[in-house]
């Protein structure tokens, strides 16, 4: 029999069954397109014990990885909803705290920084149009801002005015809560305008709005969207996905931006919002009996974080202060009962605690105790220092003992090399490998010859037979005059530009012929390898800058870092109050210059000098590199120092030992060191170098502040080549390498290497002229085109930075 149908909408009449009642026919409806059951994944069952484990009752974790408390462990479903539902309150508490400090009348306002991209905008008239979108006629403050209240949507704006000016842009962009970049309808976004951009986005910046001047009188209708979305096209390179573009010449455009400025949420700059800031709406001034400082004291609103007058502020252009006191001015007068008589509120004074930071940069001097074994004269060297050792004595100390098997033939001094029994068989010639450091696999490629790294060869011979070098052939020295000559030839035919052949010829240097190698690179010692071997510090006490042992020390940086930022958000006085800080002992020298424009408040220890390191990128637009220690104008944060960097490769090494770089290429990354004032966390920086043509700045690259430390060593690293004067099978005669017999003997117990990756050592020198016998690993002759270089390392120091306005 057929099963039963329904006819849709039909009254379901069928010759099997025609009495049935309509309430019996189901409705029809299609079935949903969106709801559709998968196949359950399977693989938390895959195994047996996994089976097992779930028959027992286990409840599978979800956060795996997680360390969890006893009583997290038997934690409820209501338990975690409740977190979950605390979680949402605070954060909601959160964004509401941010937003409150707006509401009002007397509510702190909103910083708008209005920056011309090009100088056919009018900065001034363009606030102008923003403001009569809404029919509102601004005032313009003394110190140049314009500050309007928008009743429409409750809220203070205040206007900041910039310039194309590079620094003016960077100080006013970093007290804003919005940015308005000023396009011109007509010119398209020019160079000056990209490096702006460029400047502004690395500094960090919150929200970014572009808006477009003088569009229909430049523009016919037809052709004003057209233009529009080229100008967000070029605009998009630094601000991905920017918002409609608003159009000054409209009203309506200038009524909806405002309302954005107003309701919007400001994101904010990570590294101003962790610390308490504020703009400085009015300066003062008081007397005081001191000849050449005094008080001052600094009104505006709170920002950020809570402001505490134990911490130390920073003025832009002024310097580091203490704080004397912190008052609270009322937001409006209070009444009292029916009389009508108003009555200001008492302010309320937050004064420093004993805890108060001093101004000191670095910690105090100690006197050093010496005993009486440190004033023993110390024993006269022999020899250069060799990974914390140094070799080659007067006597046989440093020959260890004759092994009982060896070769037949073998000499006292080719004894030396073997360290343990060898072979028993006298038909055994010397087929050892010299020791090679080994390298981790992801740096090994970058690791040359003169680094102490070389390529494995299975052919490498450590010596050869004495007998090797033939006897007849006799080794004679030309006289001063020829050696001169030949000298001199030989390096004219290399000589080059500094930084081209900093590039081919990287840490090579020469000799003259009449400096003794051994007064000359006294501070410089040799590693077998430079990621491994360890550094001896104590040999660089003698050289060490006085106030190195005073730096700020940070055993722990996460955990300081922490403490820090702990300390921000706990008392003071809460962000959008309204405050005047008295700061104490001012030169009365600043009261000429500028007026300041800002105040940011110091995390503790901020103000102490320390080794700061930067990860710093070079713009490959650069026409030519970065000399080392050459100055630069660096932007961390509030502040702007003048530094003079060292170079140094970056990366983590087992002893912390980096080779320093002369120079840094465009394009190129390095961490450059200085001596500086600690800035917690990670902050993006910008670099400057000076334009004596232009005297203004030009950004050449950024960077990002690394953890400080003062017991990462940099070393400068110098190669001496030597040039293959007579090769007889892996013997081979090096000359102008040296130029005395004394220097040989002082620099013999350093490993020899070549740029084909052959290692040896000097086996004695020859005659007076800096002549010697060196002997190579490997099969075959060493080629007579390749360099023979020695490496040498000191230790370099970093130099002091200054603050610039």
């Amino acid at each position: 029999m057929l099963p039963f149908r329904f006819k849709a909408g039909g009254s379901g009449n069928n010759n099997n069954n025609g009495n049935m009642s309509i309430s019996a026919q189901p409705a029809h409806h299609h079935r949903s397109t969106t709801k559709q059951d998968h196949k359950p994944f399977k693989s938390k069952h895959a195994t047996k014990s996994a089976i097992k484990d779930a028959n027992k009752g286990k409840v599978e974790r979800e956060d795996r990885g997680k360390r969890r408390t006893p009583y997290q462990q038997v934690m409820s479903k209501l338990v975690r909803k409740n977190q979950a539902k605390q979680a949402r309150i605070h954060h909601k508490l959160k964004r509401e705290q941010d937003v409150d400090i707006f509401k009002g009348a007397d509510g702190a306002p909103k910083h708008v920084a209005v920056v011309p991209l090009s100088k056919e905008v009018d900065v001034g008239r363009a606030v102008s149009e923003i403001n009569a979108g809404v029919d509102i006629e601004p005032s313009l403050q003394e110190h140049g801002t314009i500050k309007v209240r928008v009743d429409r949507y409750g809220r203070n704006v205040l206007f900041m005015p910039a310039t194309t000016d590079m620094v003016n842009a960077m100080d006013v962009c970093k007290l804003a809560d919005v940015v308005i970049f000023v396009l011109s309808a007509a010119v398209d976004i020019e160079d000056e305008a990209h490096a702006l951009l460029k400047v502004i986005e690395g500094q960090g910046v919150t929200n970014a709005l572009f808006v477009v001047q003088d569009a229909k009188a430049h523009l016919p209708d037809n052709k004003l969207s057209k233009r529009l979305a080229e100008l967000k096209t070029q605009a998009g390179h630094y601000f991905p996905d920017p918002d409609k573009m608003a159009v000054l010449d409209n009203k309506n455009d200038c009524a909806l931006l405002l309302r954005k400025i107003c309701t919007s949420s400001t994101k904010g700059i990570r590294w101003r919002d962790a610390r308490s800031w504020m703009l400085v709406e009015e300066t003062n001034w008081l007397p005081s009996t001191q000849a050449d400082a005094s008080n001052v004291v600094l009104s505006g609103i709170i920002r950020g974080k809570s402001l505490n007058p134990d911490r130390l502020v920073h003025v832009p252009g002024w310097g580091e202060y203490q704080i004397e006191r912190i008052t609270h001015i009322p937001s409006k007068p209070l009444k009292r009962k029916a009389d009508e008589m108003t009555m200001d509120e008492d302010r309320k004074d937050a004064v420093p605690t004993t805890e108060q930071d001093d101004l000191a940069e670095l910690a105090p001097e100690q006197a050093e105790m010496t005993d009486a074994a440190s004033t023993l004269a110390r024993p006269e060297q022999k020899g250069v220092l060799l990974d914390d050792h140094h070799y080659f004595s007067d006597d046989n100390s440093h020959i260890p003992d004759r092994p009982a098997k060896l070769p037949v033939g073998t000499s006292d001094y080719q004894a030396a090399w073997y360290l343990e029994d060898v072979s028993d068989s006298e038909d055994d010639l010397m087929d050892e490998d010299l020791p090679i450091e080994e390298q981790p696999n992801h740096d090994a490629a970058s690791l040359n010859p003169e680094d102490g790294a070389f390529p494995a060869r299975d052919d490498a011979m450590t010596d050869v037979p004495a007998t090797e070098y033939p006897e007849s052939e006799m080794h004679v020295d030309a006289d001063d005059a020829e050696e001169a000559r030949q000298l001199a030839e030989f390096r004219e035919s290399r000589k080059k530009k500094e930084a081209e052949e900093d590039l081919e010829f990287p840490d090579e240097i020469e000799l003259h012929p009449d400096v003794l190698a051994r007064e000359r690179l006294a501070k410089y010692r040799g590693l077998k390898s430079l990621r491994t071997s360890e550094w001896n510090t104590e040999e660089d006490r003698p050289y060490e800058p006085s106030e190195y042992t005073r730096l700020l020390q940070i055993p722990d940086y996460k955990k300081s870092y922490s403490s820090a930022v702990k300390e921000s958000l706990a008392g003071g006085i809460p962000p959008g109050t309204r405050v005047e800080i008295e700061l104490r002992t001012v030169p009365l020298t600043l009261q000429a210059s500028t007026q300041p424009s800002s105040v940011f408040s110091l995390l503790r220890h901020e103000h102490k000098q320390t080794v700061v390191n930067l990860n710093l990128t070079l713009d490959s637009d650069l026409t030519e590199p970065i000399k080392a220690k050459e100055e630069l104008i660096v932007q961390i944060g509030h502040r702007r120092l003048a530094v003079n960097p060292i170079f140094s490769a970056g990366g983590v090494t087992p002893n912390n030992v980096h080779k320093s770089d002369r120079f840094l290429h465009p394009g190129r990354t390095a961490v450059a060191t200085f001596i500086g004032p600690l800035t917690w966390g990670s902050i993006p920086c910008l670099v400057f170098k000076q334009n004596p043509e232009t005297q203004t700045i030009d950004l050449i690259g950024t960077a990002t502040t690394l953890p400080p430390s003062s017991s990462r060593i940099i070393t400068k690293r110098i190669i001496l080549t030597g040039h293959p004067y007579k090769i007889h099978k892996k013997l081979v005669t090096i000359r102008y390498m040296f130029f005395n017999r004394e220097d040989v003997e002082w620099f013999k117990a350093l490993p020899l290497w070549t740029k084909r990756g052959r290692q040896g050592f000097i086996k004695e020198p020859l005659g007076t002229h800096g002549y010697f016998k060196a002997t190579f690993d490997g099969a075959g002759k060493v080629n007579g085109m390749d360099a023979v270089g020695v490496s040498l390392y000191k230790r370099v120091w970093p130099r002091m930075s200054r603050r610039v306005n």
